[in-house]
This record gives structure tokens, C-alpha cells and sequence, in this order.
């Protein structure tokens, strides 16, 4: 057992490990498509290839790890996160707002406008709604880091292909990709206690709505234990 790409997944450290659906992730699809998709391939050891293995890490451990204590890349305790320039929210704040997809696609848009309305949903079924519609995944890698730590900012793109319904949206195959940027700031133990992210939601959830309206529901059928990041 092991990945490639996410250091704190597998190994002796991880043997307790509580995780939220039971059994530790599997990212065997999602890097296969992160393999065949990816625009840069990074030294090992580089800047780049450290912050996207901590990236990917952090989205490891938040969607996946039950217990905020046995995090290895996170300090639950000073983290705080911030969409867009919103006012900064700490981790609890984040279990509030339901986990998984719910704290990224924070939008002001009236209710009756939205896709995907993250106040309705929880880690559960946001999960179970994002995997359905990539069932491959939603693989994820750096483009550019501009700087190392302790502050890391870093472009990122997020791509994969909607082979499963959304929402009621039939699938359409089309590659949906997004684009942003982020600021990891590490404390002293090299652990992410703020994060900031600065992206469009409509990148991903515009084209998740192209495909024509079928009865079909988009989360009824969804294995858990596929992955995005």
C-alpha cells in the first residue's frame, strides 16, 4: 500500500488513523487522470513538488481523516480559512459549515441561483455529489509557486471529466477545469494554520449545469471511496 503523491496516507504513522467512511481513501483513479492530465512534471524535491505534495495532503486529510487531532498537516486549533477575500473562518467554524466541498463554494448568490447550495448539504452528501460527477476524480496540481514557506503562494488548476450526473444534470464528458490561487502560511512545526484561496465557483459549476435536466438522482448510487484531489 502506498501513494505517490500523499505522505500522509499510508505508513506506520497512520496505523490508528480514524477514517470518515471507514477504511483510508483510495486515489488510484484520480492519479492515473492527475498523471495522463498534468502540465508539469516537478523535480523531486523542488518547491513545487513540496507545496503540491503538502496540497494535496491538506485535501487528504480535511475530507478524509475523522479526527481533526491526528492531522499532520494542520493545526486545527490556530487554522483559520478565507474564500475570495470573505472574513477568515476558524475550524470550527468550517465543521459548522458542513466539511467537504461546503467551505469552497461559499457564494453570495441568492439561494434560488444555485447549483450546488452548500448550506444544504453536508461533508456526506457533497462528497457523494462531487464523486459521482467525476468518477475518475477532480485530479489537482500545482502550476506555479511564487514563493516558499512559511507563506507559500501557489497557482493551482483543478481538472477532471463530467461522466456522471450533478444535480439532476446528465453528464456531458466535457473536461471541466479551474484554475486559482492559494496562500498556505505554516507555523514553526511547517503545519497550515491559515489558508486563502482566490478562484471563480463558476469555473466548476457552470458547466456542470450544460447538460439537459433528467429525473435521475445525481448522488443515489455514488461509491464513498472515490476521491478528487
Amino acid at each position: 500500500m502506498g501513494d505517490n503523491y500523499r505522505t500522509f496516507l499510508h505508513g506506520d504513522a497512520e496505523k490508528n488513523t480514524k477514517w470518515r467512511f471507514g477504511a483510508p481513501p483510495n486515489y488510484d483513479a484520480v492519479n492515473k487522470l492527475f498523471e495522463e492530465g498534468r502540465t508539469k512534471v516537478w523535480p523531486p524535491g523542488s518547491m513545487e513538488e513540496k507545496v503540491q505534495t503538502l496540497l494535496k495532503n491538506w485535501e487528504m486529510e480535511l475530507f478524509h481523516k475523522a479526527d481533526p487531532s491526528q492531522y499532520r498537516s494542520i493545526d486545527p486549533e490556530k487554522y483559520t480559512f478565507s474564500l475570495n477575500g470573505r472574513k477568515p473562518v476558524t475550524f470550527e467554524d468550517l465543521i459548522k459549515l458542513g466539511g467537504g466541498y461546503n467551505p469552497l463554494l461559499q457564494t453570495s448568490m441568492p439561494d434560488k441561483f444555485k447549483l450546488y447550495n452548500p448550506n444544504e448539504e453536508t461533508a456526506e452528501s457533497s462528497h457523494k455529489a462531487f464523486t459521482t460527477t467525476f468518477p475518475r476524480g477532480f485530479a489537482l496540481e500545482i502550476v506555479q509557486a511564487y514563493s516558499g514557506p512559511p507563506v507559500i503562494v501557489f497557482k493551482f488548476r483543478h481538472w477532471g471529466f463530467m461522466e456522471g450526473p450533478f444535480k439532476g444534470h446528465a453528464p456531458t464528458g466535457e473536461k471541466i477545469e479551474l484554475y486559482g490561487i492559494g496562500i498556505f502560511t505554516l507555523d514553526m512545526d511547517e503545519k497550515v494554520v491559515k489558508v486563502e484561496f482566490f478562484y471563480d465557483p463558476a469555473e466548476l459549476l457552470g458547466p456542470l449545469s450544460k447538460g439537459p435536466v433528467s429525473d435521475e438522482d445525481a448522488v443515489s448510487s455514488c461509491p464513498v471511496m472515490r476521491n478528487t484531489g
